[in-house]
């Protein structure tokens, strides 16, 4: 699995090197739109420019999240309205920092990224070169050849030119997952926000979470309120108005007086399982006594579905953040009973000692949606309360999964049964 995963760098490293060509064709576009904005023939230039150079920015960060886990900020999109005249949009563009941070990475992404994606593959092309030609060509070439610091002049000369082939090979290979880590280390320097737009970005984000938590606290008050009105309060006073009667009666027809207690305790029973359903819908005992992964796995005893569970944790999280997970995990369980058609389900819970991250895999048909249902948008916001995201991959035909990552830490030793 790492071999292929290590091929798999390789050639991602060729394609970024590839893509490098193409950046600064763009780039030199752009520069060419900017000398030629003083006699107006570079307005209209520099707009399909500017937005062509965004274009390959977005995807370069896309490309270092997919393959190395490299999250890159990105700017403020480009101030760009058709109704505009051209000179208002080249200004615009102008205007925009994000717009300079493409174009410097434009010019230094084919000397810099380039030389270092080009470093594997230098060792790969030169040991495939060692391995392939050298045996063949050396007899032919009258008194030899070198290879690297080796002179191939005779069969023992050329067998270690030949070991020395697959050993660049394979330190081509080796090292191209590092060198591609790297690379997405160097988009990120070049491409992402600077720090006073994500702090703004920040400020906004909490603010909007801040008052979707406000929103949902007051719908999950009105929730209780309303439980408690139309269960327990309804039956304790349905409870007192029997008492009442049977006090009536006790002189008179002690027999009816005896049926209206027997009655008062299962009414009192009925209201005792009301407020259990209550408490366990606020936050499940099992949750608070056993924690996160035990809770889980409860859920995976009730669902009617093949539940499989591996919890990874070595501590307790902290209250809030089990309780927000386990509540998400209820409703992707109850949207994978519902929507998919799904018959087996696969839960992981992992902590990498910053983040905790839950996957939930069903086999159903797939093509789940968070635009067609409120469900996948309410797990959402549940977890932006902590700062974390949701993440759904979900192609027709499935199967689908839901990864949900939540910065924490394990704030004490486990104490489920695990």
């Amino acid at each position: 699995m790492r071999s292929n995963g290590a091929l798999a760098a390789v050639g991602r490293c060729q394609l970024a090197g590839l893509l490098a060509v193409a950046v600064s064709a763009v780039g030199s576009l752009v520069v060419l739109a900017l000398l030629l904005l003083p006699v107006g023939a570079g307005f209209r230039l520099l707009v399909f420019a500017a937005t062509a150079l965004r274009t390959l920015s977005e995807r370069s960060r896309e490309r270092a999240a997919r393959w190395t886990g490299t999250r890159i900020s990105p700017p403020e999109p480009l101030a760009d309205d058709p109704s505009w005249s051209r000179r208002r949009r080249a200004g615009a563009i102008l205007a925009d920092e994000g717009f300079w941070r493409d174009l410097a990475w434009a010019w230094l992404e084919p000397w810099a990224g380039g030389f270092l994606v080009a470093i594997p593959l230098m060792f790969l092309w030169y040991g495939a070169f060692g391995v392939l030609v050298q045996p063949f060509v050396w007899r032919y070439l009258g008194d030899g050849n070198w290879y690297a610091f080796v002179p191939v002049r005779s069969t023992p000369t050329m067998l270690a030119a030949l070991a020395l082939g697959v050993g660049f090979m394979a330190a081509g290979v080796l090292m191209a997952p590092r060198i591609l880590r790297l690379h997405g280390r160097w988009t990120r320097l070049l491409l992402s926000a600077r720090r006073r737009t994500e702090l703004t970005r920040r400020i906004e984000h909490l603010t909007d979470t801040r008052a979707q938590v406000l929103d949902v606290q007051a719908a999950e008050l009105r929730r209780i309120e309303r439980d408690l009105h139309d269960g327990a309060q309804a039956r304790l006073v349905s409870l007192g108005m029997i008492l009442d009667s049977a006090t009536r009666l006790l002189d008179s027809d002690p027999v009816a007086a005896r049926r209206l207690l027997a009655e008062v305790g299962e009414t009192s029973a009925r209201a005792l399982e009301d407020l259990r359903s209550l408490v366990h819908g606020i936050h499940p005992p099992i949750l608070a006594d056993r924690g996160l992964g035990d809770a889980v796995r409860s859920l995976a005893l009730d669902s009617f579905l093949d539940v499989h569970v591996d919890v990874r944790l070595a501590g307790r999280l902290p209250a809030p953040v089990e309780s927000a997970v386990y509540f998400a995990v209820s409703e992707t369980l109850t949207n994978a009973a519902k929507h998919s058609g799904a018959r087996e389900v696969g839960i992981i819970l992992d902590h990498d000692g910053r983040t905790l991250r839950v996957s939930v895999t069903d086999d159903g048909h797939g093509g789940a949606d968070p635009a067609r249902g409120t469900g996948l948008r309410g797990l959402r916001h549940r977890l932006e309360s902590f700062d974390g995201v949701l993440t759904l991959h979900s192609p027709p035909g499935g199967p689908t999964t839901a990864t949900m990552e939540i910065p924490c830490v394990l704030s004490s030793p486990k104490t489920s049964s695990c």
